[in-house]
């Protein structure tokens, strides 16, 4: 199976979770349908940043909440190393030896919650990593190729949908910028304009990869916009950030647009 094709499906799996709860689809619905359709007990998601604390934002059930929550209290696990490393990260055995020695408070903690196995993937776009998504059984085992595969997808969807990309998780039959160009070539077109306005905001704030793109999500969020939309903005210079005119670490201060200055 192709991965558009993959992703297709999946999101189709998203939409109808959502559309039975009567529901915009959100994360929340990823994680419903990403049980419902892989061999695994339940999921979970949680925001991960390196400046900013990291939070738990949704799980299927009590065991897969305080999977999530041991994880970023302890501070070690599959969430953590697979934030780190920007890849997946698999224990199909909590039991195990080496899983024992890599993750030792915690692997003893997620089996005594009820976890037999944990798999963690990264949610991640270019050098941009919002969160990471976990999946949990119960008994130990391994996730299959088309299973991970299939989790993967799911993973890419939670992306776009915490970045703030259209509900589903992809660009919709316009495209992410209105060209009239959706699916694949839309979602890289996506992906290339918010990692453009990080870089972009990289230089005009003189912060990290990392930074930029937090403050380029607070801005958005703080103001109830489209982190794609801004990142437009930003692209066309028709937004732009200076550390003069900065605000505090809940977002930056009002823009300077081009008509603004002329």
């Amino acid at each position: 199976m192709t991965a558009d094709r993959r992703g297709s499906r999946v999101e189709a799996l998203v939409a109808e979770e959502a559309a039975r709860r009567g529901e915009r689809v959100g994360v929340a619905h990823v994680c419903a349908a990403a049980v419902a359709a892989l061999p695994v007990d339940g999921a979970g998601m949680s925001a991960m940043t390196r400046p900013a604390a990291s939070h738990p934002l949704c799980g299927t059930d009590e065991v897969s909440r305080a999977l999530e929550e041991l994880q970023l209290t302890l501070g070690e696990g599959p969430c953590v190393d697979a934030f780190a490393l920007g890849a997946a990260v698999l224990a199909p055995d909590l039991g195990a030896g080496d899983i024992l020695a890599r993750w030792p408070v915690f692997a003893p903690a997620a089996a005594a919650a009820g976890a037999g196995a944990v798999f963690a993937l990264p949610l991640q776009i270019g050098a941009i990593s919002p969160g990471v998504f976990d999946l949990y059984r119960r008994e130990p085992g391994v996730l299959g190729g088309e299973d991970l595969a299939d989790a993967m997808a799911f993973a890419a969807t939670a992306t776009l949908l915490l970045l703030g990309g259209p509900a589903g998780g992809r660009p919709g039959p316009d495209g992410p910028d209105g060209s009239g160009d959706g699916g694949a070539a839309g979602l890289g077109a996506y992906r290339a304009q918010i990692d453009q306005a990080t870089g972009m905001l990289t230089e005009q704030l003189g912060v990290g990869i990392e930074e930029a793109f937090v403050r380029l999500r607070a801005h958005a969020y703080a103001r109830g916009r489209r982190l794609a939309d801004l990142a437009a903005d930003v692209v066309d210079r028709r937004v732009r950030f200076t550390p003069e005119t900065e605000g505090t670490a809940a977002g930056p201060a009002p823009d300077r647009t081009d008509d603004d200055q002329t």
